[in-house]
């Protein structure tokens, strides 16, 4: 049985990029994904790299992160569009809110940008004056296609390194470290009875929790979160760049949490408004066929009762998200392409599900809706914990 320093259970964003990691230290692994392609997480999101909205400890792993972005796309396509994000603030307090956090990030080294409503509207076509009073720019940030981009980063690893070992369709049941001939290994078993030896293994399984460690997943704080999204039509209108956040998102965003002003902020809104039942902001992205995704709410439930969401798309919950949307931008076509749910994993308690077991089987999960943003920096920094040089 040919052996691996490392197994990865999971080809989503945080396994695909341990694996990079991994091998650019000139490990050998193997990285199993359960699905045909990865189809969950990181292809269901927007594809905004917004480090700018996450708590100190979380940008400085999503700054990184832009930085692994570019130096891939220099080497290979992987979708990267650098065009910045903009918060756009749609009433005072939201605006004090952006000076704030304008402050904030001077402060860290963190480039920013506050624009005056008319440069707002000159900057985004199709943004209603009646909805922007200013916005928060931040110019190092990015799009991907997250349909696309771990897809090309998959094939792209595999192109160049020959100590990959790719498995689509491979989904591990058992996973144990035990003993053979004085050696203690990691052993991995598929739902086919193949098994597998390496030294470690990584278990980056976003919200599948009943085929591996189901008791301890159960037992966590560990929470499965739904999204409902949309994409309109593919459009001829003019371009709209980057990441486009809105007033809900900066109600919303963790970064805004050190605000001065955010109790107070908190504290003047309306605890039954629709918004809040559904966790809903509002987002937009511009595709490069010129239709928009935008959306989106959140639905939670405990890993022991995740299948209590449901797969179903709520018609008035996307009806609430595009009236919503329709105050911010006039687009150029409100029809749509596409609707779908996405599922994702957080903590309750805590930033991160990150537990080691018997020494050499290392889960990490429930990374919540940073994954895009802070996982390849957070794969990094926990592959070289793993094997310092």
């Amino acid at each position: 049985m040919e052996r691996t320093d490392l197994i990865i259970i999971g080809a989503g964003t945080l396994g695909t990029f341990h694996a990079k990691a991994a091998l650019e230290l000139g490990l050998s692994v193997r990285l199993c994904e359960r699905d045909a392609a990865p189809q969950n997480a990181s292809v269901r999101n927007f594809g905004q790299v917004v480090p700018s909205g996450m708590t100190p400890k979380w940008q400085a792993f999503g700054r990184r992160s832009l930085a692994i972005y570019k130096a891939l796309q220099q080497e290979t396509d992987i979708s990267v569009r650098h065009h910045g994000s903009v918060y756009l603030a749609s009433d005072p307090e939201e605006w004090r809110l952006l000076e704030e956090l304008w402050d904030i990030n001077r402060a860290n080294g963190y480039p920013s940008e506050l624009l005056s409503r008319d440069k707002c509207l000159a900057r985004y076509p199709g943004l209603r004056a009646d909805y922007c009073v200013g916005g928060l720019f931040f110019p190092e940030e990015i799009t991907v296609e997250a349909r696309e981009m771990i897809h090309r980063v998959l094939a792209y690893l595999q192109n160049r390194y020959a100590r990959l070992s790719y498995q689509p369709g491979t989904a591990i049941k058992d996973l144990e470290v035990r003993g053979m001939g004085g050696e203690t290994h990691v052993w991995a078993k598929d739902t086919r009875g193949n098994e597998y030896r390496a030294d470690r293994a990584i278990v980056c399984s976003g919200t599948e929790f009943k085929l591996l460690f189901p008791e301890r997943f159960a037992a966590s704080d560990l929470v499965t979160v739904k999204l409902q999204m949309l994409q309109t039509a593919a459009s001829n209108g003019p371009a709209v760049p980057g990441n486009i956040l809105t007033g809900l998102s900066i109600r919303r965003y963790e970064a805004f949490g050190d605000c001065p002003s955010w109790a107070s902020v908190k504290a003047s809104e309306d605890p039954g408004a629709y918004w809040k039942k559904w966790s809903i902001h509002i987002l937009f992205k511009q595709c490069p066929d010129g239709s928009f995704i935008l959306g989106d709410s959140h639905e939670y439930a405990a890993a022991a009762a995740a299948d209590q969401l449901g797969f179903d798309a709520y018609s008035p919950v996307n009806d609430y998200m595009i009236r919503e949307a329709q105050k911010i931008f006039a687009l150029p076509t409100w029809e749509l392409q596409r609707t779908w749910t996405g599922y994702y994993a957080q903590c309750a308690t805590q930033d991160i599900y990150h537990e080691t077991i018997d020494g050499r089987i290392h889960v990490v999960t429930g990374i919540g809706g940073k994954g895009m943003t802070a996982g390849p920096g957070y794969a990094e920094a926990h592959i070289k914990e793993l094997y310092p040089s």
